[in-house]
């Protein structure tokens, strides 16, 4: 580890804020829950809290559209409270990053109650504005993401805006030097005040053609919504997907975006103690050259499937390694607050406790920085909503009416929203078997619904001093990923290319080799992992119990769905 920066080795851990613990009372997470809880995450084992927006915000996309780049929201506490979380987490040996939504702001922020206000304002030109169409409608086709036209018309002025999310996120218009300029302001804001680091929002969408040429896509976004009902595998979808890219081709990564990366990385690099830039997207450009644009980029093709396999796996590392530009670093995820939860995405229903801790364990094993999303450890799963008055996801009530209006029946539509709706695994985090899970005092109403699964064990306070629950295997994993040097820097060799029923990998340094085995079946499986015939195996971790001593990988045997990280000894001399 001579050379590799903090960002490389430590764990990564997604704060949700909302869900995250409730310090006052209110139903609501805020930072003196947060402050609370420092010590909890600092003995998990993690070293880098990466916080959704904290920001103000109407909270139209929940957080997501924000109307004060440099403030707390009120419901989260005040600029001190956010100070003393800072403090307290570096006080602990942990690393703060903030959510950076760089493409749009809130339609309540003041630049864009400016911009609205005529077409003379000095902010206007903040935001994309256009004429309509010869025949009065949007200035072109282009679809918002989130559903519907991507166009809004102002009466006031007389022109649309465009947003490429919902209409309450107007698209900043960066090729305005002023914007930038203000943007870069709210960063150096930040970073001034000590925090270690930006995740950056829809990094995609920052740009638009600006010549609006229109999309050519086969499928409107309801015929789209008709294929997504018939909830085919992600491997099944290729052309559903074709059509998607081709929907939004003229709205997403368009010229301008690398430079814009490159400027921000610059500016980063400013600021002593390595501060970090992981993107919210996962093409391998937005590395540069390896030095000069992102320090991360999200592995996000590992989880577009419905079941992790060996070979999906191997796949992955294979490609997203070898695309890699020298010196840059890998970043694998399994879960954060827009896609379903690990235990309920990747499960089978059977046996879901073992598979959870087969996929953490390959997640904490590969090469690259993991980061893991709140909840996690606990083995929370994702809550399908069953009202629509519970829901607070705007996303999941555009589908809804957009089902209704297609002549879907209004209770399948729910549960269609309910299926998408991100909502699901956005629900407070459950930290005792007690009312309201521990998150808010009794009596207080969520914000979002508690799973109530958190009476049947899946809560900290019941985690906490059990030798077997699954939140002691996080911590005795993140324990032993941290204590070995192989696993935190060294080259992934993957072996046994055909096998289908177990993963297996090098990891290797020159002082050191690791062997990972994963075991996803339910059937033990014997084979031969022997990189040398004198070698022998020290256990380093593992699921189940192993026999005493060294053993011989020639011949190593792996119980059902066991994770094994065991040291290859030195050859042994004759």
């Amino acid at each position: 580890m001579h050379s590799l920066k903090w960002w490389q080795t430590t764990v990564f851990y997604q704060i949700y804020p909302r869900s995250f613990a409730d310090g006052n009372g209110d139903g609501i997470g805020d930072f003196a829950g947060m402050i609370d809880r420092l010590d909890y995450l600092r003995d998990l084992g993690v070293g880098a809290l990466w916080l959704s927006p904290h920001y103000p915000s109407p909270n139209a996309d929940c957080g997501y559209d924000i109307s004060d780049y440099t403030g707390v929201a009120p419901e989260y506490g005040t600029l001190d409270d956010f100070r003393r979380f800072l403090e307290g987490a570096h006080a602990r040996g942990m690393r703060v990053l903030l959510d950076l939504v760089l493409n749009h702001t809130s339609e309540d922020h003041p630049w864009f109650r400016e911009s609205r206000s005529s077409r003379n304002n000095p902010k206007r030109d903040w935001y994309i504005w256009r004429d309509p169409a010869p025949d009065g409608g949007p200035p072109n086709n282009w679809y918002s993401a989130f559903g519907g036209s991507a166009w809004t018309f102002d009466e006031a002025t007389g022109q649309y805006y465009y947003h490429f999310f919902f209409k309450e996120q107007p698209d900043l218009n960066w090729r305005n030097p002023d914007v930038k300029q203000a943007m870069w302001h709210a960063v150096r804001f930040w970073l001034d005040m000590g925090v270690d680091g930006f995740r950056l929002d829809a990094i995609d969408t920052i740009f638009e053609d600006p010549n609006l040429t229109p999309q050519q896509s086969k499928l409107s976004q309801i015929e789209m919504l008709r294929i997504w009902r018939e909830n085919r595998p992600p491997e099944e979808t290729k052309e559903l997907w074709e059509q998607f890219a081709l929907m939004f081709r003229h709205q997403v990564q368009q010229p301008g975006l690398h430079e814009l990366m490159k400027e921000l990385r610059a500016l980063v690099d400013e600021y002593p103690g390595d501060r970090v830039l992981i993107g919210e997207g996962d093409d391998i450009a937005y590395y540069g050259n390896g030095h000069d644009e992102l320090h991360l980029v999200f592995n996000f093709p590992l989880m577009r499937t419905n079941r992790l396999t060996p070979a999906w796996i191997r796949a992955n590392q294979a490609e997203r390694l070898a695309a890699l530009p020298p010196g840059a670093w890998p970043c694998n995820t399994l879960g954060n607050h827009d896609v379903g939860r690990m235990w309920t995405a990747y499960g089978d229903g059977v046996h879901d406790a073992a598979l959870a801790r087969l996929h953490v364990t390959m997640l904490l094993t590969l090469k690259g920085t993991p980061v893991l999303y709140n909840g996690e450890e606990i083995g929370m799963t994702d809550l399908l909503l069953e009202r629509f008055d519970q829901l607070r996801d705007n996303q999941a009530v555009n589908l809804y009416d957009a089902a209704v209006n297609d002549g879907i029946p209004a209770d399948e539509a729910m549960r269609m929203a309910a299926k998408i709706s991100r909502d699901r695994c956005r629900t407070p985090i459950q930290w005792a078997n007690a009312p309201n899970a521990g998150f808010s005092p009794a009596g207080v109403t969520t914000w979002l619904p508690v799973n109530p699964n958190y009476a049947q064990g899946v809560n900290v306070a019941e985690q906490v001093g059990d030798p077997h629950s699954l939140l002691t295997f996080y911590r005795r994993l993140i324990a032993a990923r941290q204590a070995t040097p192989a696993l935190l820097e060294g080259d992934y060799t993957p072996l046994h290319p055909n096998e289908e029923r177990y993963l297996a990998f090098l990891r290797t340094t020159p002082e050191q080799r690791c062997l990972v085995a994963l075991n996803f079946t339910a059937e033990p499986v014997t084979a031969s992992f022997a990189p040398g015939e004198d070698s022998l195996l020290r256990t380093i971790f593992s699921t189940h119990p192993r026999p005493a001593g060294e053993e011989n990988p020639a011949h190593l045997t792996l119980a059902p769905f066991e994770a094994y990280i065991g040291e290859i000894l030195p050859e042994r001399q004759g």
